[in-house]
């Protein structure tokens, strides 16, 4: 994970975090313009997350029940006022899978994500924060198509979509068959799944996760290994390693209909 060192204290944070940044050498490591992360080096480390208000708060909720299961850092502040959202957790100890110790050997990375993810869906999801994953990832998915959203460029040549239309009459085709029945990362990519050793140490970023439909970690995690080792040789691979019994690929063009709308 790219860091780069900050001249001070990131303007505009809440006193609170001040005090605890100070004295140590902050670091930005933001990897997207919607939220800026920031690495405290302090301790073992820590990260802090500031976004537009009431951004975080899922976030938050669903960081706080991944570290009860021993699957993520642990949420040591949750901020929000008319500034924006804070999130302050610690450090997962290892690197994240685009560390090149990782990368150097794809095969063993694709089947260690895929026995992760499967471990990760076969976890029992008993008073999760956010039990209607699936609902909410459909309606954002037409709030946006209605707002004219549409952009296949990021996704594989076989999942790309030519025209709004045709994504939009595959999901409507298809969304009844999504379920509801596995705990989900919500972002399933490299950066955000940290092994130590090849073991994984835990999961970052799961503020679009939930109880959902597995297929959505599925194509992401697809999408992942071809976007970030430059192929698309290792899709028929993962979903092996990951097994096939729980793998519908018609499926998978639904949810690239989905993520077309952004």
């Amino acid at each position: 994970m790219k860091k780069t060192l900050l001249p001070g204290i990131p303007a505009g944070m809440p006193q609170e975090l001040r005090s605890f940044l100070s004295g140590a050498a902050v670091y930005d490591s933001s990897s997207s313009p919607e939220a800026k992360v920031c690495f405290i080096d302090k301790g073992h480390g820590y990260y802090l997350k500031a976004s537009g208000k009431g951004t975080l708060e899922k976030e938050a909720q669903m960081t706080g029940y991944f570290h009860a299961k021993a699957l993520g850092p642990e949420v040591l502040q949750y901020l929000s006022d008319d500034r924006g959202d804070w999130l302050l957790t610690s450090a997962v100890d290892g690197e994240d899978c685009l560390h090149e110790r990782y990368l150097a050997d794809p095969k063993r990375l694709c089947d260690t994500l895929a026995n992760e993810l499967r471990k990760l869906h076969e976890t029992d999801f008993s008073g999760c924060p956010v039990p209607y994953r699936t609902a909410d990832y459909l309606a954002g998915a037409e709030k946006n198509y209605l707002a004219g959203h549409f952009d296949s460029s990021l996704f594989p040549d076989n999942f790309g979509y030519t025209s709004a239309r045709e994504a939009y009459a595959v999901l409507t085709a298809g969304q009844d068959a999504l379920q509801s029945k596995v705990l989900l990362h919500g972002d399933y990519c490299l950066p955000n799944i940290i092994l130590k050793d090849w073991a994984l140490s835990g999961f970052i970023d799961v503020g679009c996760g939930g109880v959902g439909d597995r297929h959505i970690d599925l194509f992401w995690g697809i999408w992942s290994l071809g976007f970030n080792l430059k192929t698309d040789q290792y899709r028929d691979r993962f979903l092996d390693a990951y097994g096939r019994d729980k793998a519908d690929k018609s499926l998978l063009k639904v949810i690239a209909a989905a993520e077309v709308f952004g």
